[in-house]
C-alpha cells in the first residue's frame, strides 16, 4: 500500500499500527534509520544477553496495549525477566523499555503521538534516537509522566535506569 506523510509519497509500506483506534500504515525505514537500528541491536543484545536481563525485540512486533485501539510497533522493546509473562505470540502488556529511532518524516508520530501512548500505558523508559543529530534522549516515568533522564550526543555515554550497567557512546549509532 502507498501512503503520504507530511506531503511526501512513500511506497512499499511494510507495517501497520493501530493508534488511538485508527489503523495507520507507516513507511519502511530508510538506510540511516536501518544503520542506527543495526548498531543499537548489537549493543543492546550484547548487554541484555551478557547479564541475562530479559529479552530485546526489534520491529516488526506488535505491542498490544489495548486490543483494536493501541497496537504499536516500536523500533525496539525490552521485556525484563520479571515481566516475561507479557511475551506471547505478540507482546500483550507494557514492556519495560521502548525505543523509537526517529526519522524526519516521522518526527511528530514518534516524539509526540507514540511517546504519549507509551507514557499513557506506563512504559517505564522510552528512548528517542535521532541518527541525523547523533543524539539519544532517555525519558523515564516519574509520577505517571515522562521526565528527561538525559539527552546524550556524540561521544557522550547513554545511561539507562531500566538496563542497569548499560553504557555506550551515542556515535556508535552511525558506525
Amino acid at each position: 500500500m502507498n501512503t503520504i506523510i507530511n506531503g511526501k509519497f512513500y511506497i512499499n509500506t511494510e507495517y501497520t499500527q493501530i493508534i488511538n483506534g485508527e489503523e495507520i500504515d507507516l513507511p519502511c525505514p530508510k538506510e540511516m534509520h536501518q544503520r542506527a537500528m543495526r548498531q543499537l541491536m548489537l549493543t543492546l543484545y550484547d548487554h541484555v544477553e551478557t547479564y541475562q536481563l530479559g529479552v530485546i525485540y526489534r520491529l516488526p512486533l506488535d505491542v498490544v496495549f489495548e486490543e483494536n485501539f493501541n497496537v504499536l510497533q516500536p523500533d525496539f522493546l525490552f521485556v525484563s525477566m520479571r515481566n516475561i509473562n507479557i511475551v506471547q505470540d505478540v507482546i500483550h502488556g507494557t514492556p519495560d523499555l521502548v525505543i523509537e529511532v526517529v526519522s524526519p518524516e516521522m518526527l511528530d508520530m514518534d516524539t509526540v503521538i507514540k511517546k504519549g501512548i507509551y507514557e499513557q500505558y506506563g512504559v517505564p523508559e522510552c528512548w528517542l534516537v535521532y541518527p541525523e543529530r547523533v543524539c539519544i534522549e532517555v525519558y523515564t516515568l516519574v509520577d505517571e509522566r515522562y521526565t528527561l533522564l538525559g539527552s546524550y550526543a556524540g561521544e557522550e555515554h547513554v545511561r539507562s535506569q531500566v538496563l542497569k550497567g548499560l553504557s555506550f557512546p551515542v556515535n556508535v549509532i552511525n558506525e
